[in-house]
């Protein structure tokens, strides 16, 4: 009889943290969207090609460490195989990234699951991952910007169509190199959250006319306090890239490039390399 009511306690405390543990994860996502819509003032983080630095980019090992780290947004690259599949793969070719050859658009989803991911030049575990099981791993818990790098309407399709079946089109950010494309996509699901990227003034201008943008990318090159203030007025939010020179700045002196980029008052989402040193340089600063 003790070992009765032992065996069940023991069940009910499993069941317990079970439900604490999908309860967490749901908040996690809605916990960043809260922020994302209400809170302005704070900045988030979104790790390039996933948390990485330990990890091949764009993996599912990256995705659940950014996912360990409290990242906010995690970056990921669509790409499609020869036989009709969203993969997660930044190149045309596997030759970087795998210890294959060949593009992806090339191969087959078998062929290209065959691949090891590379780390630091070495073959991994690791292998391509598809989107589909980005999205499953993902749901409830983590911000996901899709660089969708396809030029076909019908894979632009299926991705979206692949993001309703998660019901994950208000957890994901679709990055779009052409901003004249936000109304086709607003059409094909108004919840995504689309964000164009500006090139120059003028394209602020006109992204702004749509009620439904709620995030830009911004191009430094054309960053002006007075622009971003006007961006950040229409509740709208301003993605700007630590990648390249504030990352490297970084990695050459602790908080160097950071520091540096924050000197820009009017950005509230940074795309970076190093989603850990970010984090914490952010924590420092509201400490």
């Amino acid at each position: 009889m003790m070992g009765y009511k032992l065996k069940n306690t023991v069940f009910a405390l499993v069941g317990f943290f079970y439900v604490l543990n999908a309860v967490g994860q749901t908040a996690g996502a809605e916990s960043i969207l809260g922020d994302f819509y209400h809170r302005p003032d704070k900045v988030l983080v979104a790790a390039h090609r996933a948390a990485h630095q330990n990890f091949p980019e764009n993996s599912m090992a990256a995705l659940e460490e950014s996912i360990r780290l409290g990242v906010d947004i995690v970056e990921l690259d669509v790409r499609m195989t020869k036989d009709n599949v969203p993969v997660i793969l930044h190149d045309r070719t596997v030759d970087r990234t795998t210890n294959g050859k060949g593009k992806i658009s090339e191969m087959t989803l078998n062929e290209a699951k065959s691949l090891k991911l590379l780390h630091l030049g070495l073959p991994t575990q690791q292998v391509i991952p598809t989107l589909d099981e980005v999205l499953a791993m993902a749901k409830d818990k983590i911000l996901i910007d899709i660089d969708f790098k396809v030029d076909s309407m019908e894979a632009l399709e299926k991705t979206v169509g692949l993001i309703k079946k998660y019901g994950m089109q208000g957890q994901v950010i679709f990055y779009l190199y052409d901003y004249r494309l936000s109304p086709v996509l607003h059409s094909m699901s108004p919840e995504l959250i689309i964000m164009p990227r500006a090139y120059k003034k003028k394209d602020i201008n006109q992204i702004l006319k749509w009620d439904y943008i709620r995030i830009i990318h911004v191009d430094e090159s054309f960053y002006k306090e007075r622009l971003m203030r006007k961006i950040m007025d229409s509740n709208v939010r301003v993605w700007i890239n630590a990648l390249g020179k504030y990352d490297a700045m970084e990695m050459e002196g602790k908080n160097s490039g950071f520091s540096k980029l924050f000197q820009k008052k009017y950005i509230n989402v940074v795309q970076t390399n190093l989603p850990e040193e970010l984090i914490e340089y952010l924590k420092g600063e509201s400490g």
